[in-house]
């Protein structure tokens, strides 16, 4: 399930709400949203989205932020893809997804193009970037432009000292477990298993959900044109695949076989590929698949 989806289904609930007069409108109240936004939650636990149209909702229904989410959380809940549903703080909406949906829309991110809604088998692509050296001087000033970032600092080539290699260095990364997943003879299959008792564990531990809830937030945030926020989103997601990478491997280890947890794995670290060359490409920076 992707953002633009949830924000539909948010903005079923809402209208079925007041239709059914749970909630109710009051004279002078607010126009009702006509795109809730959709975002990474800021308190992960186990929630992919966070949705604060509670907030949006309360002045028309004449109700506290706290109550609307309630009713909202309700409407919510059992809806395809939506394992879960949480209130958060004042009014704020955790919502969890179900395996497959995650599935989807890690297939979404990696290849857009090649997504399916309905779980069909997925055929693999690799992410169409063509492999290419970085350019050091020409990215430096191009990030430094974009963050604010000095130059000299970006110039030393560490993934403590420098956001702009972190970013790339991500991104290689993610080229290199492809390659060394081909060359181990298995490939990618966010649909793999969907989760639940397949060899090596499930592949949506909390640091999977915590990356692939930062990646579905990536176009929201390009998508807004500030390109130091983009740059500072792509810092995140670095962090988050390396946390990922270093909590469960998508690659088998010794005399391990390749599960279905393993390719699901590699699809999510595909897709952080797709999002980090994507966003260095907005920025002009180069996406080198080696480093």
């Amino acid at each position: 399930m992707t953002p633009a989806q949830l924000s539909r289904t948010v903005l079923h609930a809402v209208r079925r709400s007041f239709e059914s007069g749970r909630l109710c409108a009051v004279p002078g109240g607010a126009e009702l949203p006509e795109r809730p936004v959709i975002e990474s939650p800021p308190r992960r636990g186990d929630g992919d989205y966070g949705v604060s149209v509670a907030f949006q909702v309360a002045k028309a229904a004449g109700m506290s932020p706290y109550d609307v989410a309630r009713v909202l959380r309700s409407e919510l809940e059992g809806q395809d893809g939506v394992r879960s549903v949480e209130v958060a703080g004042a009014g704020f909406l955790n919502v969890t997804l179900d395996d497959p949906a995650r599935a989807a829309l890690v297939a979404e991110l990696a290849d857009p193009d090649d997504a399916e809604s309905d779980h069909q088998p997925y055929d693999h692509r690799p992410y169409d970037h063509e492999p290419r050296c970085d350019e050091p001087a020409s990215d430096i000033a191009r990030w430094s432009a974009a963050t604010g970032d000095a130059p000299a600092s970006l110039a030393v080539r560490t993934t403590q000292s420098s956001p702009l290699f972190h970013v790339q260095y991500a991104y290689a990364r993610t080229r290199a477990l492809s390659r060394n997943a081909h060359d181990l003879g298995f490939r990618s299959d966010p649909y793999a298993g969907n989760g639940a008792g397949t060899t090596g564990g499930s592949p949506y531990g909390t640091r999977a959900r915590a990356l692939l809830a930062l990646l579905a937030d990536h176009r929201r945030i390009s998508e807004q044109g500030d390109s130091g926020r983009q740059a500072r989103h792509l810092v995140a997601v670095g962090d988050a695949f390396f946390d990922f990478h270093d909590d469960c491997s998508p690659l088998p280890s010794g005399d391990e076989k390749p599960g279905a947890a393993h390719r699901a794995r590699l699809a999510l670290v595909e897709a952080t590929g797709a999002v980090l060359a994507g966003g260095l490409s907005q920025l002009g920076v180069t996406a080198p698949a080696h480093l």
